[in-house]
């Protein structure tokens, strides 16, 4: 691919000088459409998708459908890189299949949405949203809350997220549970973590925070069941994918006191909007905490997942290999690719 033939799309906003600086060293032209003010990319159709992928051999993305129509559009388009780790929006067999390389930015958003999780918990704990409201209606009245602090916190996915905030706990003296398919011992001794099942994790966990992929096999996780063995004194958090968590069955648990508290920064209605409903009533309960999706937008985590986006658009443009765990998919031929590059990868928050 020659220079010539080094053209980007970037659908997002804060997109960075010294990621430019990136994609124009490798001999990029770099092409900006942002989102409609208050949105993500995800609200630009197939028709502007398919206008905007014109003539693109690259593709930066946030939170856009990228389905095989908008793919099928853009026979040249060799690459596209979410800045991001989920890519359930991504029809990556379809990407394969046409002969395309997809990439997400693994462990760019990590320490931030660790943050995020650990606030979260504080937050919902200590009542903070309570305390304001009431502070803010006239009333000084103290409410008692609960500590982090030597409290048992069930992490349901155990990927680089969850990683990121087991180390984190350590420092309030947590002890910390863990439930994944993938997670063995040696891991699990590292991280300093005791493997359980779902239930168990469920029944004895002060917190419970989500950090699971979102597929067939995990929508509604947190169901009803769920929410029915988990203590009555136990605060949810889900800062992973809507739809992990049923939000009809949580409000509903929220209202009789089944669970404490909750705190999301993902909600169903992100897809669906006739949840968004659901999501309403759940930002007018005083135990409950609601985040736009906001867990990797600080400055850094923005900054280190545009870069790992950056330089995995200019690698596959200049024909060098991008970092392995960033590719999701390599539908390149074979002799194109080396042994190491050529397998599916597939990684998680």
């Amino acid at each position: 691919m020659t220079a010539t033939d080094r053209n980007v799309l970037v659908t997002l906003r804060f997109f960075d000088n010294e990621s430019m600086a990136i994609l124009r060293d490798a001999g990029c032209t770099v092409t900006i459409h942002e989102p409609p003010p208050g949105a993500n990319d995800g609200a630009f159709s197939p028709a502007e998708l398919k206008e905007m992928l014109a003539g693109k051999q690259g593709w930066i993305v946030g939170h856009a459908w990228v389905t095989r129509e908008v793919l099928e559009s853009a026979p040249q388009l060799a690459v596209v890189a979410r800045r991001g780790v989920g890519y359930e929006r991504v029809d990556a067999v379809a990407a394969k299949e046409l002969g395309k390389v997809v990439t997400i930015a693994a462990g760019g958003n990590a320490p931030s949405v660790a943050d995020q999780a650990i606030g979260l918990m504080i937050g919902i704990g200590r009542r903070f949203r309570e305390q304001h409201e009431r502070m803010a209606a006239g009333d000084w009245t103290i409410l008692v809350g609960t500590e982090l602090y030597r409290s048992t916190v069930g992490l349901i996915g155990f990927g680089r997220i969850a990683r990121q905030l087991a180390r984190r706990l350590k420092g309030f003296e947590t002890e910390i549970l863990a439930y994944s398919p993938r997670l063995d011992a040696a891991t699990a001794a590292e991280y300093g973590v005791r493997p359980v099942d779902l239930p168990s994790l469920l029944r004895e966990s002060d917190y419970v925070s989500v950090h699971a992929p979102l597929n067939a096999s995990t929508r509604h996780l947190v169901d009803p069941q769920a929410l029915s063995s988990m203590k009555k004194t136990a605060i949810l958090v889900n800062t992973s994918r809507g739809g992990l968590v049923d939000e009809t069955a949580l409000l509903a648990a929220l209202r009789a006191g089944a669970i404490a508290g909750a705190a999301l920064d993902v909600f169903e209605g992100e897809i669906d909007p006739a949840m968004r409903a659901v999501a309403q009533e759940l930002l007018k309960l005083p135990n409950f905490i609601g985040q736009p999706h906001s867990g990797a937008s600080t400055s850094e985590a923005l900054g280190r997942s545009n870069v790992l986006a950056a330089r995995s658009i200019a690698a596959v443009l200049t024909g060098t290999p991008p970092v392995a765990d960033c590719v999701i998919v390599d539908g390149r031929a074979p002799a194109s690719v080396s042994e190491h590059q050529g397998r599916e990868t597939t990684c998680h928050s």
